[in-house]
């Protein structure tokens, strides 16, 4: 493996679950002595979300990767031209273009693909339904801990899938992109066209919209590769 260049790694989580899906990358990237830092986005508005990813790059000693999944893709997207941002790791990710937002990257589904189940707002939030949640987010994972996942939702603002990216930071910095080819809320066809229109360095991994749990080793393999002098 090449000697990393950048030591700092930030993670950012996506709708309807907190930042305690990273353990398992965590726990990785720390045995090999990258500091790593999970931002908790309280998902209520993209600016919001983006201001809490830039406290943390604030705080860093150094050049960082910043990660999103899912969600967190859009909100990487817009912080990542803070000037400590080295990278940019889509997980099964958003990557929107100046002007787009979550909304109107989902806007027109491709034929065929599923839907996912987000139910009716309730005062400004989304929440998946209980009983579709494993199938749609989580179907690689063990069946308590796609349980666990749907139980513990995160209320998901409605304005923050509503925030539009000013300026792509992927237009700015490398990018990498892990495509999860079983998808149920992202369909991997979009993914593939984000991850090239990004021009990113692009893998795959068979696994669901939870890939970042479920195959933590090929999400630290990209993360590593984001982070490396050869990169």
């Amino acid at each position: 493996m090449s000697t990393p260049s950048v030591r700092n790694i930030v993670l950012v989580h996506g709708g309807f679950v907190d930042g305690s899906g990273w353990q398992a990358v965590h726990r990785l990237l720390t045995a090999d002595g990258f500091t790593v830092t999970v931002v908790q986005n309280p998902t209520l508005s993209l600016e919001g979300d983006v201001a809490a990813t830039r406290f943390v790059l604030d705080g860093l000693d150094g050049p960082a990767v910043l990660v999103g999944h899912s969600y967190g893709g859009a909100v990487i997207s817009e912080a990542g031209t803070h000037e400590s941002v080295a990278a940019l790791v889509y997980i099964a990710a958003f990557a929107p273009d100046k002007g787009e937002s979550v909304n109107t990257l989902i806007a027109d589904p491709p034929p065929g693909a599923p839907v996912p189940p987000i139910l009716e707002p309730r005062d400004g939030f989304l929440f998946l339904d209980r009983a579709k949640f494993a199938a749609s987010f989580a179907a690689d994972l063990p069946a308590a801990d796609a349980a666990f996942l749907a139980d513990s939702q995160v209320p998901w603002g409605v304005d923050a899938l509503a925030g539009a990216v000013t300026e792509p930071a992927w237009r700015h910095k490398p990018s990498s992109y892990l495509v999860a080819t079983e998808d149920r809320m992202i369909p991997p066809a979009a993914q593939r066209a984000m991850a090239t229109r990004a021009g990113a360095v692009t893998t795959e991994a068979i696994g669901s919209h939870a890939v970042y749990v479920s195959q933590p080793g090929a999400v630290a393999d990209l993360i590593r590769q984001a982070a490396s002098a050869e990169r």
